[in-house]
């Protein structure tokens, strides 16, 4: 295989190329010292963001702080492949074994609406990321995922849902988006593509100008329940905040505080972005529409247009780090850049040229049963919300929603969703849990390989690993 082809500009690691198209950000002043507020939120992404903004909206006077270890987007909000989807990493199955099944057609519901809202917010807000709602295409390339593509889109239909929500469509039909190999596709309305950068800094923009506090460059050493008379508390080195609410939107960085190691693994994600393709690419391609793209493959891989013309892709690459440590330089190993590319030439052999400008990584963080929640104790002071596992775009906005009438102690159709309150037991200690995960993913990759060479049905190894996730 020959060398991935590389613009003399590229760069490896850094943030993201979002954020390398927008820059940096001026960093916020740090906590001066210790504080008091009705809510403290720690984390500075889309969820802690989405929780000040709707908090703030609801109870304009409400004294509200957001801690962020970085600066606001530094983690997977501004990492993140920009698909603002409606697809949601829980299992159905085990919402409906404590909710019953209307609860978990609510929450898929609840889902496609919060596409739309993020959208109404940020035009309210003169937020301008690149939005474009041209829906998402989901694709595959061999019989066997062909087959899982058709049976989700039975099993979405079997719950409930209209056909209109996702259904299959001609590969190679119009609007035209031209995947080289493509044997069938479906498509689903509920999706947008997002700049994430200029999303996640309209939005704190936005939280800023409705009177938050946004605190940058502080770290949250510790996170302390109510106790007695007193009140919960965040803890950094600059002083401690105490508040009312403790709201923890920490997601793929969770493992980094006391006690949480084990509650949800920071699995790793890896991206690549092309430099621009020419008008006549384009015309080959295709993808007016620009809707967000996805395969059915195990270790799969999503893909979008970007608004000045890049291909932007990515997938799993190194997926956990021994000890749930986490990389901040978002450097991609040269093994992931190589995958990645291939998936480019791939689906777009026309592309196979277009010199890649940039790679980096994030992490994400996965609950031991991969289904995401949201909750609040009133005895502790302490909520919490995440373990998205990829869907944390639109998820956020769920969740920020949610928290804030959980905060206001108001019951909603919000509150009742089957995701709210629940609670998982954590994940296995090392070495048991690197073990475990690089097997997973060793076997999805073996699975995707064999299903390549035309094995008619989903492959066992995929059975096996799907057994040994929890999934």
């Amino acid at each position: 295989m020959r060398a991935v082809p590389r613009s003399a500009g590229f760069r490896n690691g850094g943030v993201s190329y979002w954020f390398r198209d927008v820059g940096l950000p001026e960093r916020r002043p740090a906590l001066p010292g210790d504080a008091d507020y009705d809510v403290c939120i720690v984390g500075g992404g889309y969820t802690g963001l989405w929780s000040a903004y709707y908090l703030k909206r609801a109870r304009p006077g409400l004294r509200v702080a957001v801690l962020e270890r970085e600066f606001a987007g530094f983690g997977a909000s501004g990492r993140n492949g920009g698909r603002l989807s409606a697809e949601f990493a829980g299992s159905k199955r085990r919402y409906a074994a404590t909710h019953g099944k209307g609860a978990v057609v609510a929450l898929q519901r609840a889902m496609m609406a919060s596409v739309d809202e993020v959208i109404a917010v940020a035009d309210a807000e003169g937020i301008d990321a690149d939005i474009a709602k041209g829906g998402m295409r989901l694709v595959a390339s061999n019989p066997a995922q062909k087959a899982r593509l058709q049976e989700e889109v039975a099993e979405l239909h079997e719950w409930g849902f209209w056909p209109e929500d996702l259904h299959l469509i001609d590969p190679y039909g119009e609007p035209r988006l031209r995947v080289e190999g493509a044997v069938a596709a479906a498509y689903s309305p509920h999706a947008a593509r997002v700049h994430p950068a200029k999303l996640v800094l309209g939005l704190a923009a936005a939280v800023e100008a409705l009177g938050v506090d946004v605190f940058e460059d502080t770290a949250v050493t510790e996170i302390r329940p109510r106790t007695g008379q007193g009140r919960p508390c965040a803890v950094t080195a600059a002083g401690t905040v105490r508040a009312d609410h403790i709201l923890r939107a920490t997601e793929g960085f969770t493992a980094g505080l006391p006690g949480r190691r084990r509650q949800w693994l920071p699995m790793n994600s890896s991206m690549v972005a092309t430099e621009p393709l020419s008008d006549v690419m384009w015309r080959h391609i295709g993808w007016e529409r620009q809707e967000v793209l996805g395969d059915a493959a195990h270790a799969y891989c999503y893909a979008q247009r970007t608004a000045d013309g890049r291909i932007a892709v990515g997938g799993r690459g190194v997926p956990y780090r021994f000890g749930s440590a986490r990389d901040t330089s978002g450097a991609t190993v040269p093994q992931t850049i190589a995958e990645l590319w291939r998936v480019l030439a791939r689906m777009f052999p026309v592309a196979a040229e277009v010199p890649i400008a940039h790679a980096w990584s994030g992490v994400l963080g996965v609950p031991r049963d991969w289904c995401p929640s949201v909750g609040l104790d009133p005895r502790t002071g302490l909520g919490w919300t995440g373990g998205y596992v990829g869907s944390g775009v639109t998820a956020s906005n769920l969740a920020g929603r949610t928290l804030r009438d959980l905060v206001l102690g108001e019951s909603t159709d919000l509150t009742r969703l089957p995701w709210v309150g629940r609670r998982v037991h954590g994940w296995e200690p090392e070495p048991l849990r690197w073990a475990g995960t690089h097997m997973v993913h060793g076997l999805y990759r073996g699975a995707d390989r064999r299903e390549s060479d035309r094995v008619s049905r989903t492959s066992r190894l995929a059975e096996i690993a799907g057994r040994l996730a929890g999934r």
